[in-house]
Formats: C-alpha cells, sequence, structure tokens
C-alpha cells in the first residue's frame, strides 16, 4: 500500500520515531500515513489524479457527491476511507481503529488471502470479517459536517402582517360558537416576542409605559395581545429547553394554595384527554418534569423571572380578581423550589413555589413599594410540610446566581446578567439557521456518547459489535477480570486453562479478544473534537445573528409562516386576504387541547342571557369588520353553496344520519366529501354493531325466565336417570349373589346323592 520498499519504509519510519518535534499522536499519525500511501498525496497530490478519479466513479462516489463542505472540515482525512481514501461511505471501524467503507471492506476481505488491516496489518477476527457492523455514530458526524455549511434557502421567509390585523379578537360568518370560541386573534399590541423574560418594557409599549402591576383585561385573548400571556388556553407559557415565561391561575387544580405574594402552582399533565376531551378534572397518572413542566424547572433553577397572571375562575382563592376585572397581571414571580409530591387525588403532581419579586406593590398591598427579598430562605409552613413528603427527597432550588436578583446597591429587582436571547426573533432568517446547525452538531456529538459512562467519549474506542465507550472505562470495567482461569488450580490437577467472557456493556457480545489489544481510535478522537469546535463556533454565531436582528417579535413560529409563504405562491394576489383569513379563523377553531391550568375565552356553563350578552359585546359590526373578512364573504358564500349541495347528496345516500350533522362533518373537513363519506360509513357500522348487541342482550334477557323452569325439570329429569343406573348397579349385585347361592346348593345336592350311593352299596 505504501508503494516504498521494505528497507526505506523501515528507514522511514526509524526517522519518524527519531523526530523530537512531533508528539506521540503525530508520530503514529505518520507512521499511518506512511503505510497506507497518503505521504503521496502530500507529496505529488496531482498524481495519479485520473486514476483516481476513475475509482471513486466506479465505487458510485463521484465528486459530485461530496459536498465542498466535507473537503474543508475534513482535509485531514479523519472520516475517510483506508483504502480508498474517499469519505466514508456506510463506515464500519476494525478492531485496530481504523475506518473503511462497508463496501470497500468487503471486497478486502472477499479478494485478500490474509484478512488483515491494510494500514497497521492487524488481522480482522473471523466473526468480525463476516459480520462487520456499520458505525452509525460515524455516519451521523459526516451528515452533520456535510450540512453544517449548506448554503442557505434563497426562498424569502414571511410572517404573517401583524398591522393588518383588527384592535382586538374577530370572527366572521363562518364562526358557528357565540362569543370568542371562535375568535381570531387581534393584533398584538407589544414588540415583544413570543419568548420574551421579565416584565414588559415601556419601549415595547406603543403606550410608552410598558404593562403595569393591576392591568387587567376581559378575556385571554385581549391579555394575549398585550404579551402578559400569550396562550390563550394553556395556562403555562415556555419552552423545555429555555424556561416558562408566564403562567396564569385560573383554578385548574385543587391543590393550588395561593397566598398572594406566594403560591404552590401544580404542573401540567396527569389527565386523560383522550378522544376529543379537552378538559378533565380527574387524574388518572403521576405528573413527570418534562414538556412544560421540565421548562418551570428550568426556570426555578437558573432563577428566571416569571410573569403571573390571576384568572376570576380561581375560586379558591383570596387573590383572584373579580368579575370586573377577570384577568389582570400581577408582577414578576420567582420560584424558589419544585418537587414532587402526592396530591390530593393520590397521584404524584409536580409542585412549584412561586415567591413575588417585583418592584411595583401587588394589586392586594396598601405598600407603596415593591417587594423584599427574604421568602426564598424562610419558606412557608405549609411549602415546608409539603417538601418532606417530596418523592424520594428530591427538591429542586434555585442557583446562588439567579438571573433575577435583588441589587442592593440600587435598591430594586433586576436582571443580573443578560437576559436570554430570544428564539423567535428574525424568523428563518441567520439567527434561526445557526441555531439550527447548533442542534444538528449537537445530535451528531451525543452519538459519540460511551455505553458506560453515558459522556461524549474521551479515548474512543469502537468495538467489533459496533459501540463506542471510553478507553478508561473499559479498564475499570473489565481490568480486574483476568482473560483466562485455570479450573484445576485450586485441586491441584493441570487442566487445561478455560476463557473468561467479557460481555459488552451494551448487546453483551463477548469482546475479551478485542480487549487484549484495545487501543484509542485517533481518527474518531479529531472527529470528537472538530464536532466540539464547532458546536461553540456556532453557539457564538447564533448568539451574534440574535443581537444584531435585534428583538423584533412577531405572533406566530416559523412553520405557520413556511405554510404561509407556500400558499401566497400557489394563489393570485387578489385572493390571498381571503384564504389568510380562512386559516385563520381554522387555526382558532382548531386549537390542540391544553393539560395543565387551562381557561376557555368563553363560559360554556353560563346561562343564556350571558351567552347573548357576550356575543353582543365580542362580535364586531359589519361596519368595522376587519378588510380580509370582507374580501372574504364571496369565497365563503360560493363554499357554502357547494358545501350545501354536497351535504344534500350524502343526506340522499345516509338518511339515518340528521342533515345538520352532515353539514358539521363537511365545515370540520373543509368540504372533503371522502372523509365524510368514510365518517358516515363508520358512524353507520357501530350503530348496527350497538344495535346487535342490544338484541344479543334482549335475547339473554328473555331466555333466562324459560331457562329456570327447564333447569328444574332437567334437575328432576336427571335425578331420574341418576336413579336407574343404581338400580341397575344394585341389581347386578344381588344378581351376581343369586348366582353364587345356586352354585353352592348344586354342589351339596351332588355330595349327597354321593353319599347315599356309598351307603346303598354297603
Amino acid at each position: 500500500m505504501s508503494g516504498l520498499s521494505q528497507q526505506e519504509l523501515v528507514k522511514r519510519i526509524m526517522a519518524i520515531n527519531q523526530d523530537p518535534s512531533l508528539s506521540d499522536a503525530e508520530k503514529a499519525a505518520a507512521r499511518q500515513d506512511l503505510m497506507s500511501g497518503k505521504w503521496k498525496e502530500k507529496v505529488a497530490p496531482s498524481e495519479d489524479t485520473d486514476a483516481a478519479k476513475s475509482k471513486t466513479e466506479d465505487k458510485g462516489k463521484s465528486a459530485a457527491s461530496r459536498s465542498e463542505a466535507a473537503d474543508s472540515l475534513l482535509d485531514d482525512d479523519t472520516l475517510k476511507c483506508a483504502i480508498c481514501f474517499d469519505l466514508c461511505v456506510r463506515p464500519v471501524t476494525a478492531p485496530c481503529q481504523h475506518n473503511f467503507c462497508l463496501k470497500c471492506f468487503q471486497d478486502l476481505v472477499n479478494k485478500a488471502k490474509k484478512k488483515a488491516c491494510p494500514s497497521c496489518r492487524h488481522e480482522f477476527g473471523a466473526k468480525f470479517a463476516a459480520n462487520p457492523r456499520i458505525n452509525t455514530a460515524l455516519t451521523v458526524a459526516i451528515r452533520a459536517f456535510k450540512a453544517g455549511e449548506q448554503r442557505p434557502s434563497s426562498k424569502a421567509f414571511v410572517r404573517i402582517n401583524n398591522d393588518d390585523r383588527p384592535d382586538e379578537a374577530f370572527t366572521t360568518e363562518r364562526a358557528q360558537r357565540a362569543g370568542r370560541a371562535n375568535a381570531a386573534s387581534g393584533r398584538i399590541m407589544v414588540n415583544i416576542p413570543n419568548d420574551h423574560f421579565g416584565p414588559i418594557p415601556a419601549e415595547a409599549d406603543p403606550r410608552g409605559q410598558g404593562i403595569r402591576v393591576g392591568e387587567w383585561w376581559k378575556d385571554r385573548l385581549d391579555c394575549r395581545q398585550w404579551g402578559a400571556h400569550f396562550p390563550h388556553v394553556a395556562g403555562i407559557a415556555g419552552q423545555s429547553n429555555v424556561g416558562a415565561q408566564s403562567v396564569v391561575l385560573s383554578g385548574g387544580y385543587e391543590d393550588d394554595r395561593d397566598e398572594g405574594e406566594w403560591f404552590l402552582y401544580t404542573g401540567s399533565g396527569g389527565r386523560d384527554l383522550s378522544g376529543n376531551k379537552r378538559t378533565n378534572k380527574e387524574q388518572s397518572f403521576d405528573q413527570t418534569f418534562d414538556s412544560m413542566n421540565k421548562a418551570l424547572k428550568l426556570s426555578c433553577t437558573k432563577g428566571l423571572p416569571v410573569r403571573v397572571v390571576r384568572s376570576f375562575k380561581e375560586k379558591r382563592s383570596s387573590y383572584a380578581p373579580t368579575d370586573e376585572t377577570p384577568v389582570r397581571y400581577d408582577g414578576i414571580y420567582r420560584i424558589a423550589r419544585c418537587w414532587r409530591t402526592k396530591g390530593k387525588q393520590g397521584f404524584l403532581m409536580c409542585r412549584y413555589l412561586f415567591v413575588r419579586c417585583d418592584n411595583e406593590p401587588a394589586p392586594w398591598s396598601s405598600e407603596e413599594t415593591g417587594d423584599r427579598p427574604g421568602l426564598e430562605t424562610n419558606l412557608p409552613e405549609a411549602a415546608q410540610d409539603e417538601i418532606k413528603n417530596a418523592d424520594k427527597g428530591q427538591v429542586f432550588s434555585m442557583n446562588d446566581k439567579p438571573w433575577w436578583d435583588w441589587d442592593a446597591e440600587k435598591q430594586e429587582w433586576g436582571w443580573s446578567r443578560d437576559p436570554p436571547v430570544s428564539q423567535k426573533t428574525g424568523g428563518g432568517t441567520g439567527a434561526r439557521a445557526a441555531r439550527k446547525k447548533v442542534s444538528e452538531q449537537e445530535k451528531a456529538l451525543r452519538e459519540f456518547a460511551c455505553g458506560i459512562c453515558k459522556a461524549v467519549v474521551t479515548e474512543p474506542c469502537s468495538t467489533p459489535c459496533g459501540h463506542n465507550f471510553c478507553k478508561p472505562c473499559l479498564e475499570k470495567k473489565f481490568g480486574h477480570i483476568a482473560d483466562e482461569i485455570d479450573a484445576g488450580a485450586a485441586t491441584g490437577r493441570s487442566l487445561r486453562v478455560r476463557k473468561v467472557v467479557k460481555p459488552c456493556p451494551t448487546c453483551k457480545a463477548d469482546i475479551c479478544d478485542f480487549l487484549k489489544t484495545a487501543r484509542p481510535n485517533l481518527e474518531m478522537a479529531a472527529v470528537i473534537r472538530k464536532l466540539q469546535e464547532a458546536v461553540e463556533k456556532a453557539k457564538a454565531d447564533a448568539a451574534k445573528d440574535a443581537a444584531e436582528e435585534g428583538a423584533e417579535g412577531e405572533d406566530g413560529g416559523a412553520e405557520e409562516g413556511e405554510e404561509l409563504q407556500e400558499q401566497a405562491e400557489q394563489q393570485e394576489q387578489e385572493e390571498a386576504p381571503a384564504k389568510q383569513e380562512q386559516q385563520e379563523e381554522a387555526k382558532a377553531a382548531a386549537k390542540p387541547p391544553a393539560d395543565s391550568n387551562t381557561t376557555t375565552a368563553t363560559d360554556a356553563s353560563g346561562a343564556s342571557g350571558a351567552k347573548e350578552a357576550a356575543l353582543a359585546d365580542h362580535q364586531m359590526p359589519s361596519s368595522t369588520r376587519p378588510p380580509a373578512a370582507v374580501a372574504a364573504a364571496p369565497a365563503v358564500n360560493a363554499e357554502a353553496a357547494k358545501r350545501e349541495a354536497v351535504a344534500a347528496q350524502l343526506a340522499s345516500e345516509f338518511p339515518e344520519f340528521d342533515a345538520g350533522l352532515i353539514g358539521e362533518l363537511l365545515l370540520q373537513e373543509d368540504g372533503d366529501d371522502a372523509a365524510v363519506k368514510y365518517c358516515l360509513r363508520k358512524m353507520r357500522a357501530q350503530a348496527a354493531a350497538e344495535e346487535k348487541k342490544k338484541q344479543r342482550q334482549a335475547k339473554l334477557d328473555g331466555g333466562a325466565g324459560s331457562g329456570k323452569a327447564s333447569g328444574t325439570a332437567g334437575a328432576e329429569e336427571g335425578g331420574e336417570a341418576a336413579a336407574e343406573p343404581e338400580a341397575k348397579a344394585a341389581g347386578g349385585k344381588g344378581a351376581a349373589k343369586g348366582k353364587r347361592g345356586r352354585s353352592r346348593s348344586a354342589s351339596a345336592e351332588v355330595e349327597a346323592e354321593g353319599a347315599a350311593a356309598k351307603k346303598v352299596k354297603a
């Protein structure tokens, strides 16, 4: 492979070993390059170019299949095949820790007489040569390097134009329910992203004052427009990898306890919301620290500020607002502790101790100043009692340097460090692309986790079964175990030694032979270093891009904007407002159910007079209807006529169903008659099954009486039938006795006749 004579090869290896300027790792890499022939590329890179090109084309690895990013990032050949010198395709790591393409390795094994590594001459085991395993960690690393430097899409990213929305939440003619049950959100008044932490400053408020403590709104949709709490249904706003920005106290859980300056809050989950259930008061399983609960836990450990909104639906609290001020902003709180304990229904609940830390006085306070620190250290007795009974004694608390803290010099609460960078600013521009790059490279780095310590491998070793471990972890686990034992040593007899099986910690395959000559994979270690450097660089770039793009926040996620962009490309310019209006209404109607501290815009259990008042209060008159709704009216009417025709046809096909039900199904499926037919057929089949079940039950109930009578007669008949065999058995016994008696009498008569004959002769 090296192309050198044996004498020249030995001379160069000795020169490398005697070079004092090289470290051991550099000497090993130089020896590998020398043995594999890579020194030719460094001496004459243009040599054999045509041959190499034809070779790669024959293997199906043309230059077009490799990105320029992979060449620039992998210029030291850490992920290249030791046979074809190209980027590994379906990489296989041999026991000697050299990497090959799967096809190259199979060709080598099939053609070569001696199954040994072409780089170090280490022989492969027969089992590994017959069944090599693809190293998926290297596959993910190659994919991450290729994707890391791809050019961003030139397609422009467009969000919903917030200025075109009305000042209040609105409904259209398609709204089927009263009030704001089908309402779309109005214009977001404040200039902050959805994941903004802390109080809303004056510069983000068009009024120039910010959101003050004590401000109230008539419902959650209005509260959303002013940024105090963006979700209009869910009680927790946050992200599991960042933290929680705000919560709502609305009486969703009976375990909540509100004491004004502090309150005990219950996390989300633990309730069965299967089917079409929107809410459920009964707990059916334990809560865990994931999703929104994890976001609250992260805010606790970091000491992040959380905006708190109270709703009039919290009937058990003395600090809840009245019906005149239904939804009220009560300021900034921190989560001092969080734990899990059994709730009133017997299941484990995630519990959080919120403590107020705002510079403005509370709405119920007569003081003119805000809060002072102290409650975080002197916990309330109710919280202490629950903490004593915490599950497994596990309690999470705030770190020593919280992000939102008391400034002793200024005598006020504020940020002790820079606030978290918003993940929603910039939409689909550079910041989002940089964050995506970070996530892809972090995912690739997680693939190099040790199977024993679960951390990123140090001195990585790849076993023949395809798993990665730290060399120190393997030595710690198997170092004290001998490779062979002498079974006859205890008795003094000389027997054949027995091999000790050392199972892989992941798949239990025997790696005893591998451990004898195990050595670190230097190429994999270089890849891990590159990934770690790339992750740090990508994080720095993401923070820089986010800072440059500013803190301009808009409503809606990136997915929503991409969908709108795709729709805008497919539509005519004059139809865009109507389509956009319909899409917003569909989103408001199909909002996913929330399982924590949920509240609705209208109370369905209210009286009809309240519903009419809410309808008159919330629905907008036609003169103030937004232009999008006016433009959408002709299209809506045309669609309604078409839907009515389809509904009439379906009603004739399915006469057992109400026409109103069919119309509602068509509206729900956006006019898809095939989907509605499927639903109706399924409902018909379910109804038929229920009818059969009822008939079967009725037949069983009707036959119960006759069954009793027949059972009695059967018992009598059974008694007579049972008596017959008993009589027969008794008769049989008597007959047997009679036969024995007759045989005895006959023998007696014969004996008597014999005695009489003897007397006559005498």
